[in-house]
């Protein structure tokens, strides 16, 4: 019921005008997390991270170093699919009854690393990325502490819900994110905005089409699979409130 209470909220605020107001610290987030995929990709695949910032319009960046070529599809790819995955684990996590309150102190603990390491630290060494710093620096301070707030002075219930509600936010606006790759990609659209399909398809050669709905399909997957496993658990762990044992007949 939290789960779909938090689902429909975050649907009916699309429909609300200037609901996006409420809805902008959550899009920052996501853009931490989808940026953080990226940064962690490199780091899985012995690159490094040069900087990681975001921006005021919720788009982000972030410069890695290395070049090999399987390491750029799998860095590229680790935006879109990283935020699925991030709402993914946090579906998963719900449905274990894991503490929402650890789940939101990981959350936070995870968003200052990345803007105290990537988006402050890193940067002051690499003299081109120290433009988006700032609202980088205040957005992932402001986001932490936000979280760590509500995990420690929040209800049982309220914690659930706002992991609920982070983990619907992280699915939904991935999906949302590819569809505008998917339309930018178009080879019927006009313009041309640098993405991570267009780097995909500047180091492997094949259209940016390709990559998007291949992405589509994975974040499919990877929410079909989250879901069967929140389904398998719940059914896993239900029992009758009497239950009774047959007795053989005499």
């Amino acid at each position: 019921m939290t789960l779909l209470i938090a689902t429909a909220i975050s649907v009916v605020l699309w429909f609300i005008p200037f609901a996006e107001f409420l809805t902008y610290p959550f899009r920052i987030f996501v853009t931490f997390i989808h940026e953080g995929g990226h940064a962690l990709a490199a780091l899985l695949t012995g690159n490094s991270v040069a900087s990681l910032s975001v921006a005021v319009n919720a788009s982000g960046e972030t410069y890695t170093t290395g070049t090999g070529f399987f390491s750029q599809i799998f860095i590229s790819s680790a935006g879109y699919l990283g935020a699925m995955a991030f709402g993914a684990l946090l579906l998963i996590l719900i449905r274990k009854a894991v503490a929402a309150r650890l789940v939101l102190l990981g959350s936070a603990l995870y968003v200052f690393a990345l803007t105290m390491i990537f988006g402050l630290i890193k940067p002051l060494f690499w003299v081109s990325g120290l433009s988006g710093i700032p609202f980088t620096l205040l957005a992932g301070i402001f986001i932490s502490v936000a979280l760590v707030l509500i995990a420690r002075f929040a209800s049982a219930k309220v914690a659930a819900f706002f992991v609920s509600f982070l983990a619907v936010q992280c699915v939904l606006n991935a999906l949302f994110d590819l569809k505008t790759v998917f339309f930018l990609s178009s080879p019927f659209n006009g313009m041309t905005a640098q993405t991570d399909a267009q780097n995909m398809a500047q180091v492997t050669h094949i259209p940016a089409i390709f990559w998007t709905v291949a992405w589509i399909a994975f974040a499919l997957g990877i929410l079909w699979f989250a879901m069967r496993l929140y389904v398998a658990r719940r059914e896993s762990s239900y029992q009758p409130d009497l239950p009774f044992e047959e007795t053989p007949a005499v």
